[in-house]
């Protein structure tokens, strides 16, 4: 039985929740205002979920999901999350995170930024461009037609595959476009940000795929 650990429990993270137990993980969740605010949510995910602080849902998950906003990435429990595999959800959004001067300009990405402040952890970039309420809807069985692929970028070979192997348990294809340098390819307003698209067609959309300063 393999952990998650979430860090935030908006949108994302409470449906990764819900598709972790759903798929046989247990789910550590957290977020910012305290375990006895998660009391809903920890009540329908059931017994193989329990409600933590960041740091306690850190050290428990084999896989940690940081789901936060961007601006709020440096309230993360580094300790803790040492040594981890951490999946990034994160967009960046000005009128929510305030002008970040580096991705104005596109001299680094969402996901490095997270990696420059935990730099004992192993990054991967996923979930960022699928809307919250199709993550527990899309999936299906591997082989199926269409079935619906989701990007995912990593400096980290071995955590990519451990990553694509947990979409593929939640039923989603992979298509997996690099570095994490490479995860501009699937930021807002690029052409695979949000429609639901199988490999091919995701693939075709993130080569497609244009920096904001090229627009």
């Amino acid at each position: 039985m393999t952990t998650l650990g979430i860090i935030g429990a908006g949108n994302i993270g409470s449906q990764l929740a819900r598709l972790g137990v759903a798929n046989g993980y247990d789910v550590v969740v957290s977020n910012s205002r305290g375990p006895e605010t998660l009391t809903d949510l920890i009540d329908e995910l059931g017994p193989h979920s329990r409600a933590a602080t960041p740091a306690e849902a850190a050290a428990a998950g084999d896989l940690v999901v940081v789901t936060i906003p961007l601006n709020q990435i440096h309230t993360l429990p580094t300790t803790e999350l040492a040594g981890k595999l951490v999946i990034d959800t994160n967009n960046y959004y000005p009128q929510r995170d305030g002008d970040i001067a580096a991705l104005d300009d596109e001299s680094t990405t969402t996901a490095e930024l997270l990696r420059d402040r935990l730099l004992e952890s192993t990054i991967v970039k996923a979930f960022n461009h699928i809307y919250a309420a199709d993550l527990t809807e899309h999936g299906q069985p591997a082989g199926s037609v269409n079935r619906r692929a989701l990007v995912i970028a990593s400096d980290d070979a071995s955590a990519a595959a451990t990553v694509t192997a947990l979409l593929d348990r939640f039923g989603y294809d992979t298509v997996n476009v690099g570095a994490l340098s490479e995860g501009w390819r699937i930021q807002r307003d690029t052409p695979g940000y949000g429609p639901r698209l199988n490999a091919a067609e995701l693939r075709d959309a993130t080569d497609a795929a244009a920096r904001y300063r090229d627009q």
